[in-house]
């Protein structure tokens, strides 16, 4: 059996080097190449996206080359001509899509329609989900839940590798590690056709690295990696047949994990962005690293090294226990957690964010209803004194420093001759927060300025509020102070000095004793 597998798998790397080869050479005759038109795109000049061509084609004849094989074999009798058939035309369906998307272009809603029928195929040729045993044990779905289900799955697998097909053999390398995991497993289950399909599929993907590695002379397109996830789909539904159920359930998923990880990051961001699902962007996990200064196939390289570590914790849950499947969970989730925090997207930052800003919502709410309490002190305040405790007992425990009161005067109201107050026609008053500086003067400080309008739209003055720079969020809802309250604070003013023929301007007293004074 060992030297057949072998022959397999180098009869499929050999085909797959020479079709390449051959259809790179081809394409580019025809000038059936991708121009990079697209800030997305990485590549400098036109190459073919013809690709899986070269690796269906291969993948096909070392299949068929099997098939004959277990005609005249004994050791073959269970290499199944209608389940090989069952993948290998959904499966060409699916290919015939990614060259017509290569050449022509296809919609988003298309390609997953055709993709749809293809995974509906595999369903009724008993290729399928039966049960999910995480949500609903051991019980078997009804059709109408293990359709969606099924098509559902092919579409994410299908599709994942097609996304991360961005950078010089990729996508291709990404899947290698997915294949020979496929084929460990089936090998050690005993599913000869799995085996075969796998070492056939192998050889075809490493057959066309040769040309596909930076500097890649011709790119997978969408015909390899439609066509590359979706028969990796199949042959984890084929494989969940006969295996155990953590086998079943979580190697395939393990094993993909580069994929379905861009994938649902993918979906996630935009999703938080606002943005729609289907649009492309430079935001993919390979972009992030090329951001942060590495080359092309250091990052290609970098990633090899990430889908093999994931391929290695799959194999882990061959001989699943309870501290083997919590190990390795426990080790992907950590490593995922530390590896997107390094990648730096900008939505997951929002994320962590406003999750911040939740454990803090108690806080939020002390300071806002400082301000709103302030506001409506305001709206009874006898005389300017007052006025100065209700401001400083207000932003006394808010994340603010300091802030600055100018009162304009109107005839008829006049003020003390202090040359402390400035100009005869305004009035000042400074508060600065206990432990600050009395002058945040050459600080790094922002500023929030208030103009002071009463309800009859008199001009009183200025308020003006300031904060040295934290890495902490205000905790605060700053509409707050830029919706209500300076007009209850200009007609404050308005009122109590109306009714005044002399303000005295008081003396500074120690904010702390003023807060005190409060209300």
């Amino acid at each position: 059996m060992t030297v057949i597998f072998l022959s397999i798998f180098f009869l499929s790397l050999l085909g797959s080097f020479v079709l390449t080869r051959w259809v790179r050479d081809f394409a580019m005759a025809r000038g059936w190449v991708a121009i990079p038109t697209q800030e997305r795109h990485l590549h400098k000049s036109p190459l073919p996206r013809l690709g899986g061509v070269a690796i269906f084609l291969s993948f096909s004849l070392s299949a068929g080359t099997a098939f004959v094989l277990a005609l005249h074999n004994p050791r073959f009798q269970s290499f199944s001509l209608k389940t090989l058939l069952t993948i290998l035309v959904p499966a060409s369906l699916v290919f015939l899509l990614g060259v017509y998307d290569d050449i022509r272009g296809a919609g988003p809603y298309f390609k997953f329609g055709i993709q749809g029928v293809a995974a509906t195929m595999l369903f009724f040729g008993g290729l399928r989900i039966v049960n999910v045993p995480v949500l609903f044990g051991q019980h078997l779905l009804p059709w109408f839940v293990g359709l969606p289900l099924t098509v559902l799955w092919v579409l994410a697998i299908t599709n994942a590798f097609n996304l991360i097909d961005g950078l010089d053999g990729l996508a291709a390398g990404s899947a290698l590690f997915s294949t020979l995991v496929a084929f460990v497993v089936a090998l050690l289950s005993g599913q000869l056709l799995v085996t075969v399909m796998t070492i056939a599929l192998a050889g075809a993907i490493l057959g066309f690295l040769k040309f596909n590695f930076n500097p890649a002379t011709i790119f997978l397109g969408d015909s390899g990696s439609l066509f590359i996830g979706f028969v990796l789909s199949a042959m984890a539904l084929q494989g969940a047949q006969k295996a155990p159920t953590i086998v079943a359930v979580a190697i395939p998923v393990v094993s993909f994990g580069l994929p379905i990880l861009e994938t649902a990051l993918s979906i996630v961001r935009r999703l938080i962005a606002g943005r729609p699902v289907f649009t492309a962007d430079r935001e993919h996990i390979h972009h992030k690293l090329l951001q942060h200064g590495m080359t092309h196939r250091q990052v290609v390289i970098l990633l090899y090294g990430v889908s093999a570590i994931f391929a290695l914790l799959s194999l882990f849950l061959l001989w699943p226990t309870g501290s083997s499947l919590g190990l390795v969970l426990a080790v992907l989730g950590v490593g995922i957690w530390i590896g997107v925090q390094h990648l730096g997207y900008l939505e997951f930052g929002e994320l962590a964010r406003v999750a911040q800003r939740t454990l803090d919502q108690r806080q939020i709410f002390i300071n806002n209803l400082a301000i709103r309490r302030a506001a409506e002190e305001l709206k009874v305040a006898r005389d300017y004194e007052q006025i100065r405790r209700i401001l400083v007992a207000a932003f006394a425990s808010n994340d603010f420093d300091a802030l600055d009161l100018r009162v304009k005067l109107l005839p008829g109201e006049l003020i003390a001759s202090d040359p402390a107050q400035g100009r005869r026609n305004e009035l000042s008053f400074h508060w600065s927060k206990p432990g600050r500086p009395k002058s945040l003067e050459g600080l790094p400080v922002w500023t929030l300025a208030l103009d002071l309008a009463s309800t009859t739209n008199r001009r009183r003055g200025s308020l003006t509020v300031h904060r040295l720079y934290s890495p902490r969020d205000l905790q605060l809802d700053i509409n707050l102070l830029t919706a209500a309250f300076p007009t209850a604070l200009a007609d404050a003013l308005d009122r109590t000095l109306a009714h005044t023929n002399q303000v005295i301007a008081l003396p500074e007293q120690d904010s702390g004793m003023i807060a005190a004074q409060a209300g």
